[in-house]
């Protein structure tokens, strides 16, 4: 279908685009900057060709908001420049740089190639396809259509205060280390370097598990469009959660080597799904 192929010739020179400009500037935050602007895009052209359905729309609507809202979330820590090729590098990128897989240069290219540009930007594509199924049915806007647009709404404001929480805690943090004060000689809770109020005190990710949820939510108007409980389209969603195990082990990894009670956190607390609080 002509959708598909004009996706597709996005999702392919996104990901020329980052693999040449990561690997000319040493950044390789170039698809973090556009993994919040191109599932817009794409749901937008997916309800253009679908005469503006108002499920579709409703889709687009709802991607849109959840874009601006991280757009905006990595904005405020430096991501984005006049300059665009320039900007803050997520700093888990450094980490694994420095790994032992990628001593050699050619490998981190090879990694940069296939992980980072390409199946990353493929991954964003695939997490709208819901609005692709979507497309081709002419299943009025039902109940079920309704559920899933108020539970993805209600993940977005669940992954906002997660951002806003952290940001708060982070912010505050680093100022105070700033004015030359020792990690260790903070009040608490910033003395342990890492957030455990708010939504943090209940899950070790809520912002990881609220986006999940995200896409979830969103594959559900794929079956309020009449394309049953399991369809291909899930596969996205699906794909995504497999990458937040990852992020998630990653982050850990690198927050138990910097700070001493990480790893005590984590046993008392969820690592995605709210449960028992921090005490």
């Amino acid at each position: 279908m002509a959708v598909l192929k004009t996706l597709g010739t996005i999702c392919a020179l996104s990901a020329a685009f980052c693999f040449i400009v990561g690997e000319l500037t040493g950044n390789n935050s170039q698809m973090d900057k556009l993994w919040s602007i191109l599932p817009i895009i794409y749901c937008w052209i997916i309800a253009a060709n679908g005469g503006f359905a108002t499920r579709l729309v409703v889709m687009a609507v709802l991607a849109t908001l959840w874009g601006a809202r991280l757009t905006y979330n990595f904005a405020r820590k430096g991501a984005y420049k006049l300059k665009f090729w320039e900007g803050e590098e997520d700093y888990r990128w450094a980490v694994v740089r420095s790994g032992p897989a990628f001593k050699k240069r050619w490998t981190w290219a090879l990694f940069d190639l296939f992980f980072i540009s390409i199946y990353q930007n493929a991954l964003v594509l695939m997490t709208t396809f819901p609005a692709l199924v979507a497309m081709k049915s002419d299943a009025p806007f039902g109940w079920v259509d309704l559920v899933a647009a108020l539970l993805m709404l209600g993940f977005i404001i669940w992954e906002t205060v997660a951002d806003e929480q952290q940001w708060a805690f982070q912010t505050r943090k680093w100022a105070m280390i700033g004015e030359g004060r020792k990690l260790e000689d903070l009040p608490a809770p910033y003395n342990l370097g890492f957030n455990t109020s708010g939504l943090w005190r209940y899950s070790r990710h809520p912002n990881y598990f609220a986006e999940q949820g995200t896409w979830a939510a969103f594959y559900i108007f794929s079956i309020g469009a009449g394309m049953g409980i399991l369809n291909w389209s899930v596969i996205g969603a699906l794909l995504l959660m497999v990458l937040f195990q990852g992020s998630a082990a990653l982050a850990e990894e690198i927050s138990s080597g910097k700070y001493p009670e990480y790893e005590a956190y984590c046993k008392k607390v969820s690592l995605f799904i709210p449960g028992k609080k921090y005490e």
